[in-house]
């Protein structure tokens, strides 16, 4: 059964109300008294409800989701037996904290994230609230187990917005402007993006100058290699502009780390749980990391994430040495067993099917129009980056807003990401139908921006 079958399909209607409706905007203005500004919103979109990959807003407009609340809503909106979970256990309990206590729903959960690690050896996890605090996890695991301080990044990187993940962040200034000092002993390396190769260097060479860069430079300059308790990465880096690395790059970390006793962690927490049609990006790579940390699409919106280890590096762990309240919520953990039985059933395969085409469709818009500079991802993780001309190819990020903020004015829900991409992780119960739908308001918002 293809997955949309599980929903009602509703037609697609016109937009009934000028963008923001009334209703939108009286709830906009009662958000600016209230809440914080720190959030940043990137356009008037006020949800009412959802199913799929169609949402409404409180004035009633339809809108194609490309977005999924930033690649969180993997098993669609209002999954039914996402739905039915969730009632379940909400008419028995909520919560009991894990810390503490033990419940069938945390176990039923673990065994079934610890069942999908790529590799053969045996995995232990520690469930957190979010993203960033699985990477704090990952972060204080690594040094409790090798008895080192310092942690290797990578420029354009992004990992949260604690301190200990801020610290290894690396996306964009003001995400860590004013919030100095951040944690010490933090080093940041060059990624290998094949479009943008740093130096300038030539795309089959990248992954080996980044590489060398980490031994010959950071490891006799700046930071001994018996120092660095773990180098983290993003098997697709996501806030930096969904850039797939250069192939080889993955190997020679794996091989690098194991040359110097170092962790090697791979932030899966947007391109995990079934997004690139594997349940790991990783495992395009071939290789098997020490930690993974996961989070936004592996709970299908309930907020969850979780810090996967190796079981001989986990199990160092002494009682108390860490913790989180909320980890093992029941809810939480409903949410992620579900999601995980749905992307093993059919979420990855119709990842990587209508990724495909969706892919395709891209790659014929990038045709047509010079300012599409770079058509990037696997599955249903994709980047499309505008440039200003083909021979600097320097980013055009007012173009990416523009379409971004057209796109929502015209009844599509898009998200921008790096410094001038527009960034594609719809739900994974995408449909070929729903990506030309897609397609055509994409083209329609290029041709009324005078993009060429």
């Amino acid at each position: 059964m293809s997955p949309i079958n599980l929903f009602k399909e509703f037609p697609v209607t016109d937009l009934l109300t000028t963008i923001p409706g009334p209703r939108a905007t009286a709830l906009v203005d009662r958000d600016t008294a209230v809440m914080a500004p720190c959030s940043g919103r990137v356009y008037p979109f006020v949800m009412d409800r959802g199913l799929g990959c169609e949402v409404w807003d409180v004035d009633g407009n339809r809108y194609l989701d490309l977005n999924a609340g930033i690649a969180v809503v993997s098993t669609g909106h209002s999954h039914p037996r996402l739905v039915q979970a969730l009632q379940d256990q909400v008419s028995k309990f909520i919560h009991m904290a894990g810390t503490d206590f033990y419940n069938e729903p945390m176990v039923k959960a673990a065994e079934k994230i610890t069942s999908l690690m790529p590799g053969s050896g045996e995995w232990q996890v520690f469930f957190a609230n979010s993203g960033t605090e699985s990477v704090e996890a990952a972060i204080k695991l690594a040094r409790y187990y090798t008895k080192r301080q310092n942690v290797i990044g990578f420029y354009s990187s992004f990992h949260g917005r604690s301190y200990g993940s801020l610290s290894i962040t690396a996306s964009k200034p003001y995400q860590r402007k004013g919030f100095f000092p951040l944690m010490p002993g933090v080093f940041h390396a060059f990624y290998p993006n094949p479009y943008r190769t740093p130096w300038g260097v030539e795309p089959e060479r990248v992954a080996e100058i980044c590489l060398d860069f980490i031994e010959k430079t950071l490891f006799t300059t700046t930071t001994p290699a018996d120092d660095v308790a773990a180098i983290i990465a993003e098997p697709i880096q996501g806030e930096g502009g969904y850039v797939v690395p250069a192939p080889g790059f993955w190997q020679g970390l794996r091989d690098l780390c194991d040359r110097h006793g170092i962790l090697l962690i791979a932030d899966e927490v947007q391109s995990g749980v079934g997004r690139t049609g594997k349940m790991w990006a990783v495992e395009y790579e071939g290789i098997v990391p020490d930690i993974i940390t996961s989070a936004k699409g592996i709970g299908s919106g309930v907020p969850v994430g979780a810090m996967v280890a190796r079981k001989e590096i986990s199990s160092v762990w002494k009682p108390g040495a860490h913790g989180n309240t909320y980890g093992g919520n029941a809810l939480a953990m409903r949410a992620v067993y579900e999601t995980l039985c749905l992307a093993e059933e059919e979420l990855m395969a119709n990842a990587n099917e209508v990724g495909g085409y969706f892919k395709q469709r891209l790659h014929e818009l990038e045709d047509r129009y010079e300012c599409i500079g770079d058509v990037r991802g696997r599955g249903l993780m994709i980047g499309m980056e505008f440039i200003k001309d083909n021979v600097n190819k320097d980013p055009h990020g007012d173009l990416s807003n523009a379409v971004m903020e057209e796109s929502f004015r015209r009844g599509m829900l898009l998200l921008t990401c790096g410094k001038s991409t527009i960034r594609f992780c719809p739900p994974l119960v995408l449909t070929k139908d729903q990506v030309d739908e897609g397609i055509n308001l994409l083209n329609d918002t290029l041709q009324a921006l005078g993009a060429k």
